[in-house]
């Protein structure tokens, strides 16, 4: 069996040209990578496309936005492209507003779903959400049941950086809390996928069959974070 445990995070990363669409979940809390995303940060790819629920908060702990403030994104693909605040400015506002980095706004939903259809290898799906608006212009639409539809398209990535709870040594994956939103359709639409594990790996066989949430085929690289934390 192919061994997936890497030893640090920096190696995990080492290999990632720049160009390539990374995705990570964006939730805050738990669920969001920063051993990884700091690693892809010090390691310095760039010419990125960001897929994520948001494009980095106001606090200094890492996220997405540590990437985009360091130049290393040249798109970000998310559902909020400005803060939850409006008094607060991002680095993302501030550099989209100088037209340093483009940005493209797909609904919650409509994110995930699209993530969902790469992993599954759909090719396409409808939706009435967006149909209206300037997101739905361009794409085509169709009447279904009454009511107008726009037609999606999967949103694969090159790499998926994810945090999970737990992980036996073929990748398959527990998560806990916020892990549980994009963390999953992430790892099945990337073609490489890159976990940092909180608790512990194990061997095949003793994470409990009913509580996998992710099949380690899915899964590429494992690293686990020290007993000591890296960025929590």
């Amino acid at each position: 069996m192919k061994n997936k445990i890497y030893q640090t995070f920096d190696e995990a990363v080492a290999d990632i040209p720049d160009g390539i669409t990374f995705m990570s979940p964006g939730f805050g809390g738990v669920g969001v990578p920063r051993n990884l995303l700091a690693a892809l940060n010090r390691q310095g790819a760039k010419g990125l496309t960001g897929v994520s629920n948001n494009a980095g908060n106001m606090d200094d702990k890492v996220d997405v936005g540590t990437l985009v403030q360091a130049g290393q994104v040249k798109k970000m693909i998310c559902a909020f492209t400005a803060p939850t605040h409006p008094s607060q400015v991002t680095p993302f506002v501030t550099m989209y507003n100088n037209d340093e980095i483009d940005a493209e706004l797909v609904p919650q939903g409509t994110l995930a779903e699209r993530m969902r259809a790469a992993g599954a290898g759909i090719g396409g799906f409808y939706t009435p959400t967006s149909v209206g608006t300037e997101l739905a212009e361009g794409k085509e639409h169709r009447e279904i049941n009454g009511r107008m539809h726009v037609l999606e398209n999967p949103l694969p990535g090159d790499y998926a950086f994810i945090r999970a709870w737990k992980s036996d040594t073929f990748g398959n994956l527990q998560f806990r809390m916020t892990q549980r939103n994009f963390n999953p359709i992430m790892a099945m639409a990337a073609k490489i996928t890159i976990v940092e594990v909180e608790d512990e790996i194990v061997e095949v066989g003793q994470l409990d069959p009913d509580q996998i949430h992710v099949c380690g085929i899915y899964v590429d690289r494992i690293v686990k974070i020290p007993p000591d934390g890296i960025f929590d």
